[in-house]
């Protein structure tokens, strides 16, 4: 008699439920080392929502063959092509959508596979002052789900222990639960690293407010200014993505998880426009001060000009009367003055004073 027709018969307490799973999963794993590339694949029990054991990948399928009480939840971190193919064999996954998962900058999307839905977000991380960007692709079946991470991104670590710490809503909503839990943790970290960025152009203020002109300070803007338009192009496909599970044709979508979900999902995209938010309120920022930086280089070579124009005005006096006196002319007036001399040398220097003091007066010195 199987376990399923005993706990019919004798009904089993939750706790005892899990002890016979797991001595169950026990003998499937036994001898299994972890493969390259998988982070974690831990099975859990879809009538109490703990969980269970970890499994070895290649016995996945039959354990969830076995005991229909069994969902798992495999994370995968840049996994060998070897190990890609294994999980492909094992759950029946198109093989375009792991063509995407290899690769590092698919697309962010969300497709239907027959019984597997398909989804690739855009994730980042803040290192050395610059945006890394990497990918997770998502495959989400009725009794698995699949995350691949690859490039830049965080561990979802976290997220699986929150999910382990709420069984009742592991139980509840099943897959449909730790689907939330990654990509509310990918948005929610996306709004930090703006932050991180808007903190940067504080440091700068100095530099944008100086009226040298500065070839580094613009473009340490210009590629601060680079990395928000990345990131607003990582964020916004999430909108669209939570508008599937949201307004998508709900027989489609609850074949994979209850429609007790979508309250969460509407949380996930209020974060995602509040992001965005953040996104549009930095670049704009960040627009402001180039442009005020510019402003202000333009302010000070006008400040430049006028000085030199201002120069250029009072030396064009005494020019303009030495010159007077260069016109090759036998008789001229005032050539034979005993005073003559001093007196123009007098009079170029007090209309020059009188220039400089107009001009300074003007604030153009």
């Amino acid at each position: 008699m199987s376990p399923l027709e005993i706990s019919t018969l004798h009904p089993l307490t939750p706790e005892q439920i899990v002890a016979e799973q797991h001595s169950r999963l026990a003998r499937h794993t036994s001898g299994n080392p972890q493969s390259a590339g998988v982070v974690n694949c831990f099975a859990y029990s879809r009538s109490t929502g703990l969980r269970v054991d970890y499994l070895a990948l290649c016995d996945v399928s039959e354990v969830l063959a076995a005991d229909p009480d069994i969902f798992v939840w495999i994370g995968l971190f840049e996994p060998p092509s070897e190990v890609l193919a294994e999980v492909q064999r094992e759950f029946g996954l198109h093989e375009l959508a792991v063509e995407d998962a290899a690769l590092n900058h698919s697309r962010a999307k969300v497709e239907s596979y027959e019984k597997t839905l398909f989804v690739v977000v855009r994730t980042a991380q803040l290192m050395n002052r610059k945006v890394e960007f990497g990918s997770t692709a998502l495959f989400l079946g009725e009794r698995f789900l699949i995350s691949v991470r690859q490039g830049a991104s965080v561990s979802y670590s976290s997220v699986r222990a929150h999910c382990e710490r709420h069984p009742q809503k592991m139980k509840q909503m099943g897959l449909g639960y730790v689907l939330h839990g990654i990509l509310d943790f990918i948005v929610d970290n996306f709004l930090p690293i703006t932050q991180q960025l808007g903190e940067q152009l504080e440091e700068l203020e100095g530099d944008i407010f100086s009226e040298t002109y500065s070839q580094d300070t613009l473009r340490y803007l210009y590629d601060l200014k680079s990395e928000l338009i990345k990131l607003r192009l990582a964020v916004v496909p999430l909108r669209e993505i939570c508008g599937y599970f949201l307004y998508h044709d709900h027989e489609d979508v609850t074949s994979y998880f209850p429609s007790t979900v979508m309250p969460y999902f509407r949380d996930i995209q209020d974060h995602v426009l509040g992001t965005l938010d953040a996104i549009e309120g930095q670049s704009e920022v960040l627009r402001l001060g180039m442009d005020t930086h510019l402003a202000l280089v333009g302010v000070g070579q006008n400040e430049i000009v006028k000085r030199l124009a201002s120069w250029a005005g009072i030396l064009a006096v005494p020019t303009l009367m030495t010159s007077f006196y260069g016109m090759n002319f036998s008789n001229m007036p005032e050539l034979h003055w005993h005073y003559g001399y001093f007196i123009w040398v007098a009079l170029m220097f007090l209309g020059s004073a009188a220039l400089y003091f107009k001009l300074k007066r003007s604030k153009w010195l």
